[in-house]
């Protein structure tokens, strides 16, 4: 499988905040994580992505252990991330930010700036280049130059994608990309991240928008308290019904 998590248990203290939770993430494909606030999606985004390391249970990717690997090796691996909160660098340009992620794509050094300065300019380009495409991938080139932290909120959402994009992940783990944008500002999104799977890029989602996320995703778990009460295709995890106590009571449907 491409990325495992098995057996994943994180406890702070006395609190158990990942109960034994087991999924698979398929290549290819969007896989969503939704559950109430508080029943664990963030943490395993956490430990998924080396910033915890698990009370019990293992991450693999590839075959490869990584729960027990640093943020920056796992992002080496081929990982991207997003945070619930905007991490723009509030003084660069739209641009500047995505260049941001392509730091460790960087083959020149010191001595290049020396005896090789037309190499530093190429690499440059080539940076350049590549981060004006991820814009447009965005819908928002036409702000490159523009203060990231000027744009309207929706916007600045799509700078953070572009910016994880400009990693060259294999998987991007988005933090609720949804939250905060008005409706017209979410269907974009949608669009925006159905291009990005089909550019080869595997998605693992947390989202509270439901329209959102049954509309993108091709499986979905459900977390309630810790635990994995339910997985698998949209339509089949809309109406468990132990989805739809847990979410929204047992009334109502997803």
């Amino acid at each position: 499988m491409f990325l495992e998590i098995e057996h994943l248990t994180m406890r702070f203290g006395g609190v158990v905040a990942v109960n034994d939770v087991t999924m698979s993430i398929k290549p290819g494909e969007i896989h969503g994580l939704i559950g109430p606030n508080g029943s664990g999606k963030t943490t395993i985004f956490n430990v998924v992505s080396g910033y915890y390391k698990p009370t019990s249970g293992k991450v693999s990717f590839e075959g490869e252990t990584v729960s027990n690997l640093p943020a920056h090796k796992i992002t080496a691996l081929g990982f991207a991330r997003t945070f619930q909160n905007l991490r723009l660098f509030k003084s660069m340009t739209v641009l500047d930010n995505v260049l941001v992620g392509m730091g460790h794509h960087s083959r020149t050094g010191i001595w290049d700036e020396i005896l090789n300065p037309m190499a530093i300019r190429g690499e440059e380009k080539a940076f350049k280049d590549k981060g004006m495409e991820l814009l447009r991938l965005l819908n928002i080139e036409q702000y490159a130059n523009a203060r990231a932290t000027s744009l309207p909120y929706g916007h600045q959402r799509r700078v953070e994608i572009a910016r994880a994009l400009a990693t060259d992940p294999k998987i991007v783990l988005l933090d609720e990309p949804a939250a905060g944008l008005n409706e017209t500002e979410t269907d974009a999104l949608r669009e925006t991240l159905l291009k990005i799977r089909d550019s080869g890029v595997t998605i693992f989602i947390v989202e509270h928008d439901m329209k959102l996320v049954m509309g993108i995703c091709d499986c979905i778990s459900v977390l309630d308290y810790g635990k994995k009460i339910a997985e698998g295709p949209c339509g089949a995890v809309s109406c468990d019904p132990v989805v739809i106590e847990a979410y929204l009571g047992k009334e109502e449907q997803l």
